[in-house]
């Protein structure tokens, strides 16, 4: 019989939804059901693409005995993290600083008013490698409540009252620039793995934001270094096993330092962010495979997660037919009868993808490049372009009978702030790629968002079919407004920056903390949980006050207004002191510093569509530096926009018009003193 996930939207939820386990959605009837049987709640976090979450449902959510134990003992909740961040922000922060570590799933004993006073992630069935099992947990958990009341709850109190008085340590004093340079020497010198590519150690992370920083950093300092790290995290995450190798897109991380074993699930978010930092380092850089990648990024989001009405799907999982990656995992015996298939010669094609009999995981091989192509074809005199035909033909060989097997699962929920990151991606790597279509798409994805994810005048965090829910959180709204305005600037389309405009105006209304400086992830007039969230980790995702002075800084620009520029500045100051000395935890946020201590520089071209405004708008893409915002519009704009204002063409010409620091130069008409304008 099914419990009471089974009305729920989620796919993570419906995943529950037979379990015998008497889950419930989190809730006021949860509360209210503790509170009544007078027991704790186990609550458990979990997303649909999580291959431990899957673990721990089938050894003990699926055992009915398990599952009596904890009907009998517990109210038990199920999350979907990606659906309530807040309460995933909430509590993850008890499950850090009770263990140390935090991750998903993630499992929280709480009294019936939601404090937490117990706390972990995966529990086993049977003890394994010293982790006490699941069985035993419940047991002690429920015992104590039981036996030791008053101590439970003094626990509870204390623990609350800790994470209540934790507050972001404020940055004193006046903005510090200085800080990216000091960032950079962090990173540079210590996270950097200068042997395998990325940051850090195993498990590794894309770091895509880190990345991007660090291109932006190269761009206005000339960095060697900054440009170095960020291409070979690029360039060793491209030849690895992270990489699907033959159909684009990136998994989610890498199991080990070298990149080649991943857990097989793929993110939106992940893909978006990359899109553009690929984009990036392939303009840094001018390297052609760089921008083969971005593409092939681009094709994995509009042909793989594309849902019918524009929108992107929230991921694919790492497990199907029961096994991780089976899908994406060749024996020699597969890859070679592909080969064969494809009029290619295996022996060849097996060196370059690091295929052996004996495998590189569980006896089957993840697809890699042990070695670049060009070192690749060099050290066996092939040709260059037509070893990539070949290549080119295997890999469509491969897709073809990969396409027989049983695909992973689809969490097939539509996100707010995820689409709006993959708005935001598509249209900046369009740009710097010359992809109009991807811009094009862009904003299908906008205009849906707008239409279908704003109800009654609100804003709404997650679609499943028809149905939205959820009320929109700070990522929400400031990842919409940065993707409006990133279309305005594109487009010229004035609908994006009042839509823009719009959303930073309710977000600045209803989530900023003018006392402290950045925004709370939660609404004034949300849901109260035991704390107000304030994200300030560019982890997984940006956090949203580092979005928001992304927002800030470009509105105070198209606006004139410096109460933008004042909100961002505050923000940075807030937190300016973590970003110092925890560089790849601030990657957006970092960027941010690097644009503003380069910029600000507005550029204004105003004409009609022409050859001539085609090569004033290239110009100034191509010599804009960070810190510059180029805006596009037609000869008839109304206005709206200050920026634009009484500002047209010149003689009947397209014109550019550049400010700096609310200084502006005469308009110019001819491409090469727009660019004068901007080396200047």
């Amino acid at each position: 019989m099914a419990n009471r996930l089974a009305t729920e939207t989620s796919p993570y939820l419906a995943q529950h939804a037979d379990n015998p386990v008497d889950w419930y959605p989190w809730g006021e009837e949860a509360f209210a059901a503790a509170r009544e049987r007078d027991v704790p709640i186990f609550l458990s976090v979990g997303y649909s693409s999580c291959h431990w979450c899957h673990v721990m449902a089938h050894e003990s959510f699926e055992d009915p005995d398990i599952a009596a134990q904890m009907n009998a003992r517990f109210v038990n909740v199920k999350v979907d993290r990606e659906e309530r961040p807040d309460v995933d922000a909430v509590y993850m922060r008890a499950v850090q600083a009770m263990t140390g570590r935090g991750g998903w799933p993630m499992s929280v004993f709480m009294t019936p008013e939601g404090r937490p006073f117990f706390t972990g992630t995966y529990w086993p069935r049977e003890p394994h490698h010293g982790m006490p099992d699941f069985p035993k947990v419940i047991a002690a958990i429920g015992d104590a409540w039981v036996e030791r009341r008053e101590e439970v709850l003094g626990s509870a109190d204390t623990i609350t009252t800790a994470l209540a008085s934790q507050r972001e340590e404020a940055g004193g004093g006046a903005l510090d620039l200085g800080v990216v340079d000091e960032a950079a020497s962090v990173v540079l010198t210590g996270a950097w793995d200068r042997e395998l590519g990325g940051f850090g150690r195993a498990p590794k992370f894309p770091q895509a934001m880190t990345i991007e920083w660090l291109l932006t950093r190269h761009r206005r300092t000339g960095d060697p270094e900054a440009r170095d790290a960020a291409v070979h995290a690029l360039d060793a995450m491209a030849r690895g096993g992270i990489h699907d190798q033959i159909a684009g897109g990136f998994a989610r991380y890498s199991t080990d330092a070298a990149w080649l074993v991943p857990h097989f699930e793929k993110m939106l978010y992940d893909n978006a962010l990359l899109l553009p930092a690929y984009a990036s380092g392939a303009r840094v850089t001018g390297r052609e495979d760089l921008a083969r990648v971005a593409r092939s990024t681009a094709a994995y989001l509009l042909g793989e997660l594309r849902t019918d009405d524009g929108g992107f799907v929230s991921a694919t999982d790492a497990d199907s037919e029961g096994e991780e990656g089976r899908y994406f995992v060749w024996s020699a015996t597969e890859f070679a009868e592909a080969c064969a298939a494809a009029g290619v010669d295996a022996d060849t094609f097996a060196a370059f993808h690091g295929v052996t009999d004996a495998g590189n995981f569980e006896g089957r091989n993840i697809l890699h490049e042990p070695v670049d192509r060009d070192t690749f074809c060099a050290a066996r005199d092939l040709d260059v372009a037509a070893f990539t035909d070949e290549l080119a033909r295997l890999h469509a060989e491969l897709r073809d009978r990969r396409a027989t097997r049983v695909p992973p699962g689809v969490d097939d929920k539509v996100l707010t702030d995820w689409n709006a990151m993959a708005v935001r991606g598509l249209v900046r790597a369009g740009l710097l790629l010359d992809e109009p279509d991807w811009v094009e798409a862009a904003r299908t994805t906008a205009t849906m968002l707008h239409e279908r994810h704003v109800v009654d005048g609100r804003l709404h965090h997650t679609r499943s079919g028809p149905t939205v829910s959820v009320p929109a959180f700070l990522d929400d709204h400031a990842l919409l407004a940065l993707a409006d305005l990133e279309l305005f600037a594109a487009t010229g389309e004035t609908v994006w920056f009042e839509r823009g405009l719009a959303l930073a105006t309710e977000a600045n209304a209803r989530f900023h903390d003018a006392d402290d400086g950045g925004w709370f992830q939660t609404a004034a007039d949300a849901e109260a949980l035991i704390l107000r969230p304030k994200e300030t980790w560019d982890n997984a995702t940006p956090a949203g006050t580092s979005v928001m002075i992304e927002v800030c800084l470009q509105l105070a620009g198209l606006t004139g207004e410096l109460a933008w520029r004042r909100h961002a500045e505050q923000a940075l100051r807030a937190f300016q002191g973590q970003a110092r000395t925890m560089a790849t935890g601030y990657g957006w946020f970092l960027r941010q510093m690097e644009t503003l201590t380069a910029g600000p520089v507005e550029v204004a071209i105003v004409g009609a569509g022409s050859a001539e405004r085609a090569a004033l708008v290239a110009t100034a893409r191509a010599a804009a530096g960070p810190g510059t915002l180029v805006v596009v519009a037609d000869a008839d704009h109304d206005g709206s926009v200050p920026l634009l204002r009484d500002r047209g063409e010149i003689d009947g010409r397209p014109a550019a018009y550049v400010c700096r620091a609310l200084v502006c130069d005469r308009p110019v008409t001819e491409p090469a003193e727009l660019a004068a304008l901007l080396e200047g």
